[in-house]
């Protein structure tokens, strides 16, 4: 109201402005986070690192992918079986009004199904032309996702959001139709050092951002990151040991497995362009520790050549335990409290682009709000003003 002198302008008018004005919104979000370090409220090199899913204006059953298409085919067929199994039931009946009525609605209910079957087919086209093999019917951009809970998902867009550490004040933030964080890492982390403009950031993250490639993105940008590793291990799941389980003895470039014997070095391959270095022993098959460690002749140990970055992370993760619970109370609360004036439908605009400029005006809501609560009314409005 104090910028806008009190006026009152109509939902249409501020929808047409949100809608022709993406690009200045985008530019005023990042200029107030250029403010927010010019009063000193992000002094600190440390941010949090998360994604959530928002959901985009486009219903479910305007989604399609290759796993929803053949449900979808089976259902019709299914029900086109049921309707005419009912239609040779009524040949075999004595004629009547109502058998002629329930004919004429079951042949309408099979014309119908024809006609889905038919756009079932048009959708399904246009579903296996597409690079991901995915269509959005009302909005394009719009991905179907994994959501936390099991079985669950949503059509949407996953925001990803660098969350600084002291005050809470979102640092960067990027829409996505990308349903995975495995990717995200080393952007997000280089985009909150670049804001900062500092030489070196701590970063933190969840489990879903662990990718050794992004980890060396981030140590070779002069970023620090500490982030869990998944549990992905099939030995470790059936009860065998695991590959932490085995030291690696970097001065004879050789491991150490739980009964005392060396896996040495035997040669290096490259596999999904990374150089990988394997090692193993002879001494597996005399080994009384065999039925806990491998099924086959001897347990192999692989070694990426870039190894010591991970071994580095879960040190740090392991020096300071609290680090995923900082995580959580840093960056999920910006995420509820978005969430939360956004309302059920979240995003109310289509298309990328669109979605973009939606997010960085809630984006701007938030960190003004939370200034305020920081400094208060009368510091941020001498701040702007100078």
């Amino acid at each position: 109201m104090w910028l806008l002198g009190r006026l009152a302008p109509d939902h249409k008018t501020i929808a047409d402005f949100r809608k022709d004005n993406g690009l200045a919104l985008r530019k005023v979000c990042a200029r107030f986070i250029e403010l927010c370090r010019e009063m000193g409220l992000l002094a600190t090199a440390s941010v949090a690192i998360d994604g959530s899913k928002f959901k985009a204006l486009n219903n479910r059953d305007k989604n399609f992918t290759r796993a929803k298409v053949q449900r979808r085919r089976a259902q019709l067929e299914e029900s086109v079986a049921r309707y005419l199994s009912q239609l040779d039931t009524a040949d075999r009946q004595e004629p009547s009004e109502a058998l002629a009525t329930k004919v004429t609605r079951l042949t309408e209910k099979l014309t119908k199904l024809k006609e889905e079957m038919g756009k079932l087919a048009a959708y399904e086209k246009q579903m296996l032309a597409s690079p991901d093999q995915q269509i959005s019917l009302t909005d394009p951009d719009s991905r179907s996702m994994a959501t936390s809970g099991r079985g669950s998902g949503v059509v949407g867009y996953n925001v990803q959001v660098a969350v600084d550490t002291e005050h809470h004040l979102i640092v960067t933030h990027e829409v996505t139709n990308s349903g995975s964080d495995r990717a995200q890492l080393a952007n997000m982390a280089r985009q909150a050092k670049a804001v900062l403009k500092t030489e070196t950031l701590e970063a933190v993250a969840d489990r879903g951002y662990f990718n050794s490639p992004e980890i060396l993105a981030c140590h070779e940008a002069g970023i620090t990151v500490t982030l869990p590793k998944p549990m992905t291990s099939g030995a470790k799941a059936d009860g065998r040991f695991g590959k932490q389980d085995f030291a690696y003895l970097p001065e004879e470039d050789a491991y150490r497995c739980p009964a005392g014997k060396r896996l040495l070095y035997r040669y290096t391959n490259e596999e999904d362009g990374k150089m990988l270095r394997r090692y193993w022993t002879t001494a597996c098959q005399a080994c009384s520790l065999k039925p806990q460690c491998t099924p086959g002749l001897e347990r192999r140990i692989t070694r990426w050549e870039h190894e010591h970055l991970l071994e580095a992370v879960q040190q740090r993760l392991d020096a300071n335990p609290e680090a995923m619970r900082q995580r959580r109370e840093t960056v999920e609360h910006p995420f509820g409290t978005m969430k939360a004036r956004m309302g059920a439908t979240h995003f109310l605009t289509k298309t990328l682009p669109k979605v973009a400029a939606e997010m960085a005006l809630s984006v701007l809501a938030y960190n003004l709000t939370r200034v305020m609560n920081i400094v208060g009314i009368k510091p941020l409005i001498a701040a702007i003003v100078a």
